[in-house]
């Protein structure tokens, strides 16, 4: 503050002074007492000045200038929309809400890194409205629900000129080569530059890659040196002698501490605590920790490795995981500051001892090293819509074994940069059984925000199919119930899946408004009667979003209905609470969001459950690892199944990243490649480097 400068440098009580501090007209030879004089007078300056630096460090109003789209008919490629538009630099996009010059590292013209020191200097504004976009169950036909958090921005901030932001998950590069495409929305509602958001991007995912396999290195080098050392040239190779003096690091001493030696001299440490702290005695067997690369490689779901001779015949089998997968990402994507997530990283448990005790990367002493590798990674990466409003793009974890949704700092803060009367609009992984109880249970516990409105995306084609229409598959010709008017499919997906899920968002006390993202199949009976129904089914209204087709003036209604629902109260509140066990918290989620009528714990999930209580996990909050395809285990059962148990097979924990997650059914962590990639389509021009191919 102002005074605060003013008492820290007005502390000399002898002030040294040149004749260009004097008012004019005066000398040094006229004067008595200058001393004071111009020690008052730079008091004076101090405090204009430190008031000068105050007024900056306010909140700014926004200056957005927004982009005109034309849209065309039909519709172009994504990335020919894409690269139709010409984005605004980002350093004038960071100027437009708010931020300051030095909040900002640019990473080329279109995209830059925001510092978390933003948040501490606005931690006296009030936030905006916050907005979780769900979806219904999801189908192969897909929904549209990264479209409709971009053509609802769009909507609110070129068009209803209400300062809004939006967060989403940084897109793996596995899905993108593999089957599914990028994720930067589409149509008239993408982030921009798609392909720069699609690849790459600032290299988040490779510090997590890198990070992840680091600390797979580390477990298997500490095995193998165990197994082939003694106590004392373990200890000597652990502390060495360092120009003759021996010292244990910091996380050295913090290992000690945890075993409960208070020694901090090397030499003092007697014959079985130095045992205790060299010897982690990792079981084979039982090591967790995985490594990850970011492409889909079926053949890595099941490795051997320690086969060269050097290895001293130390074999055993493992996998790979597909990076997102990582727990460091669950962990960069619910930390809410640099020493929250190396404290996070230090917890992650990465298998077991033989007698059963679990081991940490701090143990590994390498936790130090993984916040140094994703020191950059925390930071949020700033770009634009097609209309030139902000987007955060930061972190994507697995939406199956972990929460599926984007990072808890970059929500927070783009809620302080809209201000109070602004919205800032996120997304849920898959339909509103998985991503958004995962994002109310588990993101919202771990942020301490609090959503005003839930917009629920549904498709018409993907309730025909909750009604009972035929199955389809990605690329293959639509059957004619998705092409012509069927009513009677509507009204049974309506009354099904879609009220469901309405349902499901009333138990946290979240008010509702159902996005119709329209398709150029669709009927006006069919979007009417969606409509209608959801609105019979407790929605706070429901809408036809034309995003796709006209960008954020297909999406106004929408908006509206937004920030009508935002204006209301809300009342909400978690599904259980940290002090439930582990065992009803799964039975609450089962019954309540899935309509289960019980669960069914196989003899190993219930043993993982003692073991956890008697670690003190109990109080973790769960993130059920379930098929995304049906409210059941069963990923052909549409609709609403009922008269289902939920089968539990196996329990796991995710300690770093704070959450226990139960195992339904078989579920992959490594997703392989079709017949025929997306990497078929995909190709460079050596003359223009453009990118061709990406959708």
């Amino acid at each position: 503050s102002p005074l605060r400068c003013l008492l820290a440098y007005s502390k000399p009580a002898v002030v040294p002074y040149t004749e260009e501090w004097l008012p004019a007209g005066h000398s040094t030879m006229k004067m008595s007492g200058v001393g004071p004089l111009t020690a008052a007078l730079r008091m004076q300056n101090v405090v204009q000045s430190s008031s000068r630096w105050a007024q900056g460090q306010q909140y700014r109003p926004w200056t957005l200038r927004s982009l005109k789209l034309q849209p065309l008919s039909p519709v172009p490629s994504d990335i020919e929309i894409s690269r139709a538009q010409t984005p605004k630099p980002v350093d004038q996009l960071a100027q437009e809400i708010g931020l300051l010059q030095e909040e900002t590292e640019a990473y080329g013209r279109t995209k830059a890194k925001v510092r978390l020191s933003l948040l501490d200097r606005l931690r006296e504004q009030p936030d905006g409205k916050y907005v979780l976009v769900a979806g219904i169950t999801p189908t192969p036909l897909g929904e549209g629900k990264s479209t409709v958090v971009i053509g609802l921005v769009q909507a609110l901030s070129a068009h209803l000129k209400l300062n809004s932001f939006a967060c989403l998950r940084q897109p793996s590069q596995g899905p993108t080569f593999g089957v599914k495409g990028g994720a930067a929305g589409g149509g008239y509602a993408q982030v921009i530059p798609m392909e720069e958001f699609n690849l790459h991007l600032t290299g988040d995912i490779h510090a997590i890659t890198a990070a992840n396999n680091l600390v797979a290195a580390a477990i298997d080098a500490r095995m193998l040196h165990e197994a082939t050392q003694k106590d004392k040239a373990l200890y000597s190779r652990l502390v060495p002698s360092v120009n003759g003096v021996r010292r244990f690091s910091p996380i050295q001493i913090a290992r000690l501490r945890r075993l409960g030696i208070s020694e901090i001299d090397p030499s003092a440490l007697m014959p079985q605590e130095v045992s205790s702290f060299v010897r982690l005695d990792l079981d084979p067997a039982k090591v967790t920790w995985q490594r990850v690369v970011d492409t889909n490689d079926r053949f890595l779901r099941k490795i051997t490795v320690g086969q060269a001779s050097t290895e001293k015949g130390h074999v055993r089998e493992t996998q790979f995981d597909i990076a997102v997968a990582s727990e460091i990402m669950a962990i960069l994507a619910l930390a809410d500051g640099l020493g929250d997530m190396k404290t996070r990283l230090g917890r992650m448990v990465v298998g077991s001892s033989r007698s059963g005790q679990p081991v940490t990367a701090e143990d590994l002493g390498v936790s130090g090293a993984l916040a140094v590798l994703m020191k950059d990674a925390i930071k949020p990466t700033l770009m634009q819509t097609l209309e030139g409003s902000p987007v955060f793009v930061h972190a994507g974890p697995f939406a199956n074994i972990a929460h599926g949704n984007s990072s808890v700092l970059a929500d927070k803060l783009a809620l302080k940069l809209v201000g109070e009367d602004g919205f800032v609009v996120t997304e849920a992984g898959f339909g509103a059984d998985i991503g958004m109880e995962k994002f109310f249970n588990i993101k919202c516990r771990a942020s301490g925000l609090r959503p005003n409105v839930v917009v629920l995306v549904a498709t018409v084609r993907a309730l025909k199919m909750h009604g009972g229409g035929p199955n389809v598959s990605a690329g293959s010709p639509l059957p004619r119930e998705y092409i012509d008017e069927n009513l009677s499919l509507v009204v049974k997906g309506c009354s099904s899946n879609l009220r469901k899920q309405i349902q499901i968002a009333h138990l946290f006390g979240v008010p509702v408004v159902v996005a119709l993202n329209v398709f150029k199949t669709d009927t006006q009976a069919e979007i009417d009667l969606v409509c209608q129904m959801a609105k019979e089914s407790g929605a706070s209204d429901a809408v036809p979003c034309h995003h796709w087709a006209r960008g954020g003036r297909g999406s106004v209604e929408l908006a509206q209905a937004v920030k009508q629902a935002g204006s209301q109260p809300s009342h909400f509140q978690f599904l259980y609470s940290q002090e439930t066990p582990i065992v009803e918290k799964i039975r609450m989620i089962a019954q309540k969001v899935y309509g289960a009528d019980d669960i069914e714990l196989s003899p190993e999930a219930q043993a993982k459950i003692d073991y956890y209580n008697q670690q003190g996990y109990g109080k973790l909050p769960i993130c059920m690892a379930k098929t995304h395809l049906s409210l059941s285990h069963l990923p052909e059962k549409k609709g609403t199944p009922t008269g289902f148990t939920l089968p539990i097979r196996d329990i796991r924990a995710s300690i770093g990243a704070g959450f226990i997650y139960p195992l339904v059914g078989t579920m992959s962590t490594m997703p392989g490649l079709p017949t025929r990639p997306c990497f078929y389509d995909i190709d460079l021009d050596p003359v223009t480097e453009e990118i061709t191919g990406l959708f």
